[in-house]
């Protein structure tokens, strides 16, 4: 079975599978791809048995008629969260303004193609500083942990969904943004309409989103959704 996920539950899934494999016997194929990557995939007509991803890209792949609707299960839901290079100091984004000032002060910035990078560009917009921060403030290609780049001193400050902060070594975690500007994501999944893994691809994801599965998620930054 044949599955494309996001980063974002990378390290939840990773000590999910193993049970799921043992007690259902099917070999599992995953591939971590960008939510940019899978939709284009899907529409170029490549096929995979399970696809998950944030809920807005299920929905888009269901709609265009690639994905069975009875098939989608919500499985977590993440925040966004900030880090910084391990022994760097961390900025205080603990309120609005606090944020603002941060993001001014850093010398670089970077952030994900993913849901939160584009809600990040948003974000500056509406809070009247992108002006400010178009030249030292880049969004990272699809599929990459931007904390990597931060890791290798590539730049100062890095803002994705915090189950992916949590994935890399190498930063320090700064906090989540603060409550008035924070974006909530949820992860879902869904089976391919065409695919011959239609049950097991079903049963994957249902325990994933198990009561059993819920303090894995949460041990890696997830939330069960």
């Amino acid at each position: 079975m044949n599955v494309w996920a996001s980063l974002a539950i990378k390290a939840a899934y990773q000590e999910l599978l193993p049970a799921f494999v043992r007690s259902s016997k099917v070999k599992v194929d995953t591939q971590w791809v960008g939510m940019a990557d899978i939709r284009k995939r899907i529409l170029a007509g490549e096929a995979t048995d399970v696809v998950i991803g944030s809920a807005g890209l299920i929905e888009d792949l269901i709609n265009g008629g690639n994905f069975d609707s009875r098939t989608r299960v919500d499985l977590a839901k993440a925040e966004v969260g900030a880090a910084v290079r391990s022994g760097a100091r961390k900025p205080d984004i603990g309120s609005v303004e606090a944020l603002k000032s941060a993001l001014r002060a850093a010398k670089s910035i970077v952030y994900s193609s993913g849901p939160s990078g584009v809600y990040l560009a948003e974000l500056f917009q509406r809070l009247g500083i992108a002006e400010e921060l178009k030249s030292k403030a880049k969004q990272a290609p699809p599929g990459i942990l931007v904390g990597e780049l931060v890791a290798r001193g590539d730049f100062e400050l890095c803002f994705q969904q915090v189950p992916e902060l949590r994935q890399v070594r190498g930063i320090d975690y700064v906090g989540r943004l603060p409550r008035e500007v924070q974006l909530s994501t949820v992860f879902s999944g869904a089976v391919h309409s065409k695919s011959a893994q239609a049950k097991p691809g079903g049963e994957l994801l249902h325990y994933l989103a198990s009561r059993d599965a819920q303090r894995v998620l949460r041990k890696h930054g997830l939330e069960p959704a």
